[in-house]
């Protein structure tokens, strides 16, 4: 086969998947539609799946705009929590998770029996869940944050006394801006962020001299310290869009990149580490979401009474605060 016949079959290989894409997009977009779905999507999921969500977004801003409409049926495109939180703010509406193994490893970490356990030694701390955990696990918090409003509601929080779970790695990051609150921080963190380091900063500083470093509070210290912006993954976004400057190092899940040059494509940005992928989020395909749409696929989210009366507590409260 020669070079020429070799490129022609790649170009043709190329178009044939973009169509196939494209139909199945089509599809979707059609049973939407039909059976009244509305479709969330993380962040971090694929372009092709944003491509046919209705809300792009946090997992807690997706969580509130599913509760604003008037479709009956949700869709989340995400990990499990994220599709708990949907069904505690819209517990009318039925809510499906896109793919029953999307997880998060962070929310698994600690559950409630050991929570309950760590509560008992620290009795007079209130005990600060961040989203990322379990339904189950929230019953036993006092309120919940978001990573862009973590350091407004612990403020606010009148014991000086804070047990922060289970990133502590973001409740380093607000510990240090809050030197007047005594926090209490548990061994937990995000995998995905956990794996860029110092030394990831430094390449990419000589790599790219001129770029801001823009990097999420999940991020372990030693890499925050460098930061010239620490916020959530919209505020890196928003930051980045908002900026005059034209280079960027991004410090968050490497899709991230991905979606600010389409957004910006005058601007330059760079992963801090090409390792931060979550693996966890990309289980769930673009074939996935047509399979749940068609009902075949999918988990529907149900929670009993005690853990929606006890997690909602804890959520209301972080509305109430942030």
């Amino acid at each position: 086969m020669t070079l020429l016949n070799l490129q022609v079959l790649t170009v043709r290989s190329a178009e044939y998947t973009i169509n196939m894409i494209s139909d199945i997009q089509q599809e979707i977009i059609k049973l939407k539609k039909e059976k009244d779905i509305c479709i969330l999507a993380h962040c971090y999921q694929s372009p092709e799946i944003l491509e046919v969500a209705d809300f792009v977004g946090d997992s807690f801003a997706l969580s509130v705009e599913a509760s604003k409409v008037n479709n009956k049926t949700v869709i989340m495109c995400g990990v499990r929590f994220m599709a708990e939180t949907v069904k505690i703010l819209s517990p009318d509406k039925t809510v499906y998770l896109a793919n029953p193994d999307a997880g998060c490893p962070m929310a698994e970490m600690m559950d409630k029996e050991v929570i309950s356990l760590v509560k008992e030694q620290y009795p007079d701390y209130t005990v600060v869940a961040y989203i990322n955990t379990t339904s189950e696990l929230k019953t036993i918090c006092d309120v919940c944050v978001s990573s862009s409003s973590a350091l407004k509601i612990c403020k606010q929080i009148e014991n000086k006394n804070i047990l922060f779970i289970p990133d502590c790695n973001l409740g380093d990051w607000i510990s240090k801006q809050l030197p007047e609150k005594n926090f209490k921080l548990l061994s937990g963190g995000c995998p995905t962020h956990a794996r860029m380091g110092e030394r990831d900063v430094k390449r990419a500083r000589e790599a790219h001299p001129d770029a801001l470093l823009l990097v999420h509070p999940e991020c372990v210290p030693d890499v925050v310290k460098h930061a010239d912006y620490v916020g959530s993954t919209t505020g890196i976004m928003n930051y980045a869009k908002e900026s005059d400057a034209k280079e960027f190092i991004i410090g968050t899940e490497n899709s991230i990149v991905t979606h600010l040059q389409m957004s910006c494509p005058d601007k330059m940005f760079y992963p801090l580490s090409k390792d931060c992928v979550c693996h966890n989020m990309k289980a769930t395909t673009l074939v996935d979401v047509l399979n749940c749409c068609k009902g075949v696929f999918g988990e529907e989210i149900t929670l009993d009474e005690e853990t929606y009366i006890g997690a909602k507590k804890c959520i209301d409260e972080m509305i109430r605060l942030g």
